[in-house]
C-alpha cells in the first residue's frame, strides 16, 4: 500500500495545491495530514475545505487547536500569535467545528500520525533525545514507525543514530527498527528550501521518499499580504526559513 504523508500546510493553499496535483499524479491509495492545516497563511478555509472535501485523515496540530479555539496561544511569538488570531476571526464555523474533532494522534495502517509528539502537538521533536521518551508510548501502540510533523524539517530518527536522506530522497526503513520520521512542511518549509515538501510511504517496499516540489511561492506570499498579515510571513517563503 502507498501512503503520502502531508503536514503544515499552514493556510498555504498554492503550496497545498501543488502537492496534491503531484500526489495524484504519482498515484497513492491513502494520504494523511499530520496536522496545522492553518495558521501563518492567507487561506485557511480553503485549506480546510480541501482536506474535508477528500476526506483526507487529519491531525490536529497547535496552530489548528488555537485556531478552533481549544487551546490559547501561549507561547506564540509575535508574528505566530498575529497569525493566529486573524485565522480565528477568518475561519468559517463549520472549518472550525471540524477543527475541533480533529484527533491529538490516530494509527493509521502501519503507523502512528502525530503533529509534535505522540503525547503532545506542542512538543518538537529535533533530536533523538527529544524522542526518547515517547518510544515507549509508540511501542505500545504496536507500530515502530511515528510520523510526526510541527519542526518544518525533514528528519528521519532511529534508536541507532540520526539518518540522513540519498539523493534521491529515498530511504529504506526496517521490521527491526524503531523510526520517528518527519516529512517536512507544504506551506512554510524552515529547512533553507523553499520548496514544498511532503512524504511517500509504500509499505510493499518498506521504503520512504521525501519529495520536494515547486510551487508559486509568490503568489501564495502576495495573498499573505493582502490580507495584512505580518511581511515577516510572506518574506520568509522565498526563503525557507
Amino acid at each position: 500500500m502507498k501512503y503520502a504523508l502531508i503536514s503544515d500546510n499552514h493556510a498555504n493553499l498554492e503550496a497545498t495545491v501543488a502537492v496534491l496535483n503531484k500526489i495524484d499524479e504519482i498515484g497513492v491509495d491513502q494520504i494523511v495530514n499530520l496536522g496545522d492545516i492553518v495558521g501563518y497563511n492567507a487561506n485557511p478555509n480553503e485549506c480546510c475545505d480541501i482536506m474535508r472535501e477528500r476526506e483526507i485523515p487529519t491531525i490536529c496540530g497547535n496552530h489548528d487547536a488555537v485556531a478552533c479555539g481549544l487551546e490559547e496561544p501561549w507561547g506564540f511569538n509575535p508574528v505566530a500569535l498575529s497569525a493566529a488570531m486573524w485565522t480565528r476571526e477568518t475561519l468559517r464555523e463549520d472549518n472550525l467545528e471540524w477543527l475541533r474533532g480533529l484527533p491529538d494522534n490516530k494509527v493509521i495502517g502501519p503507523f502512528l500520525a502525530v503533529h509534535g509528539s505522540p503525547v503532545n502537538r506542542n512538543s518538537y521533536l529535533f533530536t533523538w533525545e527529544d524522542i526518547l521518551p515517547h518510544v515507549p508510548y509508540v511501542e505500545k501502540k504496536n507500530t515502530n514507525l511515528c510520523f510526526f510533523g510541527h519542526t518544518h524539517q525533514p528528519s528521519l530518527f532511529a534508536k541507532d543514530g540520526v539518518y540522513s536522506f540519498d539523493e534521491d530522497g529515498k530511504f529504506q526503513l526496517s521490521d527491526d527498527k524503531l523510526f520517528f520520521v518527519n516529512p517536512g512542511s507544504v506551506g512554510q518549509p524552515r529547512d533553507g528550501n523553499p520548496m514544498a515538501s511532503f512524504g511517500l510511504l509504500d509499505t510493499d517496499t518498506n521504503e520512504f521518499q521525501l519529495v520536494r516540489i515547486n510551487y508559486p511561492v509568490k503568489e501564495a506570499a502576495d495573498k499573505v499580504t493582502r490580507a495584512g498579515l505580518p511581511a515577516f510571513l510572506a518574506e520568509r517563503l522565498f526563503l525557507g526559513r
